[in-house]
């Protein structure tokens, strides 16, 4: 694809991005007052808009890779559609709990949450600028070479912790305490993908297994 289309399949897909959520908070907390949803919608939207007017520029091949959502690995839909389900059930819990009350959160922690959905994204976005061929599904390409700079230094799968992170603080940034329960599964999902992914590049990508005796921890430093 050109810049041009490039940009296009990505504006519309972040938009349809930001209509699903604000359908999911407001519908659900039946008000358009919902004020953490817009806090939330805003910290989340405005970074994204400017990382990829970065990858236009400077990555547009990684960008291309970012916009494929078919998985080629046998089971990998299913997780997808596992963790799609997870993630719907924690946006909408939210917006009930706040038509209806259940959390009493203090505007600090909210904030502190949502500093925290910032900080996940830019390691999000460091990720990308160190791996260019961090896709969105689990493949391979031919010329794909094994990273271990940067946060791929410290654990193997750092996109995976920073989206553990952000996925985290989401409830909290929402406003609800009830919204973690659904992302207690969170965990079982990301080890699935994670096994999934480390089988495919140890197979597939040369050198790979020799960076993982190197590189001990998976996601989070001393935990796993």
């Amino acid at each position: 694809m050109t810049r041009r289309q490039l940009m296009g399949a990505a504006l519309v897909r972040t938009v349809l991005g930001f209509g699903l959520l604000g359908a999911c908070f407001f519908t659900s907390a039946g008000t358009l007052r919902y004020w953490p949803a817009w806090i939330y919608l805003g910290v989340l939207f405005v970074p994204m808009m400017i990382a990829l007017a970065v990858l236009v520029r400077r990555d547009p091949a990684l960008l291309e890779r970012r916009l494929k959502m078919k998985e080629k690995e046998r089971g990998q839909d299913r997780i997808i559609k596992a963790a799609t389900v997870i993630f719907l059930t924690a946006l909408v819990i939210p917006g009930l709990d706040y038509r209806f009350g259940w959390s009493a959160m203090s505007m600090g922690v909210v904030i502190a949450a949502n500093a925290v959905v910032v900080a996940s994204y830019l390691l999000f976005f460091r990720v990308l600028m160190e791996n260019s061929y961090a896709a969105r599904t689990i493949e391979v390409s031919e010329d794909q070479k094994v990273i271990s700079t940067g946060p791929y230094a410290i654990v193997r799968h750092p996109m995976y912790t920073a989206v553990f992170i952000m996925y985290t603080a989401t409830p909290l940034a929402l406003g609800s305490y009830w919204g973690l329960i659904p992302f207690l599964g969170l965990p079982a999902i990301l080890t699935l993908r994670i096994f999934g992914e480390e089988e495919t590049l140890r197979r597939e990508l040369p050198g790979y297994a020799e960076y993982c005796e190197r590189v001990r921890w998976r996601l989070l430093p001393g935990i796993w």
